[in-house]
């Protein structure tokens, strides 16, 4: 009898606790919605609607850069999504798009540069293999946070660290912007064009229309294309791929094959994901007052295993994204169920292979204007980081970080690499590689001096170590690899 209500006992514990690990989803109407609560289901599916605009035209830019299929990239942002959904219990509202983070070294490793009508990346599995290398990384680093914490990784990463790793990866790949722009003199003008549209719609667009400047810019640099094709003052855009294409059909899906060289160039791109996603967390538990950063290890698992997904299945890794956190900070509804929907969304678009068809018909100009803008926020973004965790550049150990780091990974493009054996690593690569070792290496800087307390130098020395505690409990900030959106979250001390 005492075996049966033990057994009956351990059973409705089990269900306890497989009812509450997803929330209760409560229903709220009107003011702020929080991660366990959610809208009426009317409004659920126009917000879901909303987030698909807001991560759409990164979701597709990103594998067209590198020569993948865009219902594909779709597709696997609504699997990684919900499975993101799945292992943080529905805590962490997030949205997982493609990340922009790959393709300096997607298309290093490939050899593969966009144009009009190039069609798909040939060497598309050899890239899988690296992104599912990086994925698998990933979720060892979610583990460890999972048994001992998350501080370890905000001790290797510090903004000075991050700042010089961002900032490199957008000059890494600012040559490719320019000559995808300057291909002939057409195309520069239609850069020019689109990167005005792009500027227009951020600073002086009405409304929501500031949220996706880069989806509208390429709308506008797109038509005065096709207008001007068919004047006669261009090159007129290839339909031909559109009328071929399916309505409904499978999205092209690839095997993977494991090469060491493109594992090494792709692996070290980590170090972004897990800096992006720890800015996210932040981001949402100060803007939500829910202390989600203790779902950070599951965060981390949910992004490496979907990254880990899209890799098999013919995509680019994915992050989360903070274009859906900044119309969580427009709208204050924070409801994972929203992102459910959005996911659900894009499910169904990744079976629309007339859409991707459509994708690939962007002329180089119009692409080359984009990649500007995008690149150069990308550089930007990474002074930024430095500026608002006010980093003192007068510190040897920063000043040293950052300018080597970024100097390798803005002079190393091309074929030029580093290798060790069958590791080759190239200029994104060594950057952050570099940037953490150094930083490390250098931490000893400023000593204390215990005879000289009362000197000048060693006033000097308590002076700087101040300013070097300063800078460790400083608020850590992060900024989007894809979009231009400060992420401001609780302090790290």
């Amino acid at each position: 009898m005492s075996s049966k209500i033990e057994g009956v006992s351990i059973n409705n514990s089990s269900r306890s606790r497989l009812s509450s690990y997803f929330p209760k989803f409560t229903l709220v109407k009107g003011g702020q919605i929080g991660p366990d609560e959610r809208p009426p289901w009317i409004e659920l599916i126009v917000l879901g609607l909303q987030h698909v605009l807001a991560m759409f035209g990164s979701t597709v830019f990103a594998p067209l850069v590198c020569g993948f299929d865009s219902n594909t990239a779709i597709f696997c942002s609504g699997i990684g999504t919900i499975l993101f959904f799945i292992i943080t219990g529905g805590r962490v509202p997030s949205y997982l798009g493609s990340s922009f983070a790959f393709i300096g070294t997607v298309t290093a490793a490939t050899g593969y540069k966009y144009s009009p009508g190039a069609g798909l990346n040939e060497n598309i599995p050899l890239a899988q293999g690296g992104i599912i290398i990086a994925g698998a990384v990933y979720a060892a680093i979610a583990i460890i946070v999972l048994l001992v914490g998350h501080r370890w990784v905000e001790y290797l990463m510090p903004p000075v660290v991050t700042g010089a790793v961002v900032m490199a990866i957008g000059l890494n790949l600012a040559g490719t912007a320019v000559n995808q722009a300057a291909a002939n003199s057409f195309d520069a003008w239609m850069a020019f064009s689109t990167v005005l549209a792009v500027s227009f719609f951020s600073v002086y667009g009405p409304g929501f229309t500031r949220r996706v400047p880069i989806l509208l810019g390429a709308i506008v640099g797109y038509v005065i294309n096709l207008i001007c094709g068919y004047a006669g003052a261009g090159t007129k855009i290839d339909y031909t791929g559109v009328g071929n294409a399916k309505w409904i059909g499978l999205p092209l899906f690839h095997t993977p094959k494991f090469d060491s060289h493109s594992i090494s160039l792709i692996t070290p791109v980590v170090i972004i994901l897990v800096a992006e996603n720890i800015g996210h967390i932040k981001a949402v538990s100060a803007m939500t007052g829910r202390n989600i950063e203790q779902y950070i290890g599951r965060a981390f698992m949910g992004d490496a295993l979907a990254t880990i997904i899209a890799g098999s299945l013919g995509s680019l890794g994915v992050t989360t994204y903070a274009e859906n956190i900044g119309v969580m900070a427009v709208t204050k509804i924070f409801s994972t169920l929203v992102f459910v929907t959005a996911a659900t969304v894009a499910l169904i678009i990744g079976f629309l292979p007339k859409f991707g068809a459509i994708i690939n018909t962007i002329p180089a100009g119009v692409f080359g204007g984009l990649s500007i803008i995008l690149f150069g926020l990308i550089a930007v973004s990474g002074g930024r980081i430095w500026i608002e965790n006010k980093i003192d550049f007068t510190n040897p150990r920063n000043l040293l970080t950052a300018g080597i780091s970024v100097l390798l990974g803005t002079g190393m493009t091309g074929d030029l690499k580093v290798t060790f054996g069958p590791i080759a690593l190239d200029g994104i690569g060594v950057s952050t590689i570099s940037a953490v070792i150094l930083y490390q290496i250098l931490r000893g800087y400023p000593q204390r001096s215990n005879d000289t307390p009362n000197t000048s130098e060693g006033r000097d020395n308590l002076v700087g170590e101040s300013v070097e505690k300063s800078e460790e409990n400083a608020e850590y900030e992060l900024y989007d690899l894809h979009r231009d959106i400060p992420i401001r979250h609780h302090r790290i001390d």
